[in-house]
């Protein structure tokens, strides 16, 4: 692949050394030079994003390496390694930012489960707002909360899919919820999606966790 047409939005620094590292954890270091030679990354070969916080990781580079996983393992198999990867994101550093830092505390803690979901959703959400171009917001109905991203990341500069395929967004966010809610798991659904010419990727989460 011809190296990738930057975007101009851009991740912090850290959030594309801990998806890359997340991948190396899934596939071995081979494995994640090779998708990183065939998304065009081959600079970050043994040359990982600093560990800062500066927006520096452009959504087309995250984008490319979720392409490279489809190619390279199949529409199925990319699905796994790229839900593996997201959750791993979100395990290793996010629990650890500003706005979920309370979640972890003793009175979140107690809370009742739909209380701790309230709260902890959108602050997922408001992390990836302060700190990159990724404009998150979040919606709650009867059943479900409705987690809209406005400009993604995973699928950027994509038209041609027909189903969506931002599985390292839906792998952040079921980790994220497991944590929030202290170890339950949810079904998270991407129901539109910008690369299938969608105008944002939603994501539907049901409330009741799956038994």
């Amino acid at each position: 692949m011809s190296p990738v047409e930057k975007s101009g939005l851009y991740y912090p620094n850290k959030f594309g050394l801990i998806t890359i590292k997340a991948l190396e954890e899934v596939m071995g270091r081979n494995g994640l030079n090779a998708i990183l030679n065939l998304a065009g990354l081959n600079d970050y070969i043994d040359n990982y994003p600093p560990d800062n916080l500066s927006k520096g990781f452009d959504f087309a580079e995250l984008s490319a390496i979720s392409v490279a996983l489809e190619e390279m393992y199949g529409p199925r198999g990319g699905r796994g390694l790229a839900l593996r990867a997201g959750r791993a994101t979100f395990a290793d550093a996010l629990k650890n930012f500003g706005a979920l830092a309370g979640v972890g505390d003793l009175a979140f803690k107690v809370l009742p489960l739909q209380a701790k979901l309230r709260i902890g959703v959108p602050a997922m959400a408001k992390i990836f707002s302060q700190v990159s171009d990724q404009l998150s917001t979040v919606e709650e109905k009867d059943n479900e909360f409705i987690y809209t991203i406005h400009k993604c990341p995973v699928c950027w500069g994509r038209h041609d899919v027909d189903k969506p395929v931002c599985f390292i967004a839906t792998g952040l966010l079921q980790e994220g919820l497991k944590w929030v809610s202290g170890g339950n798991e949810f079904r998270v659904n991407e129901s539109r999606c910008h690369a299938m010419g969608d105008e944002v990727c939603e994501f539907v989460i049901q409330k009741e966790p799956i038994a």
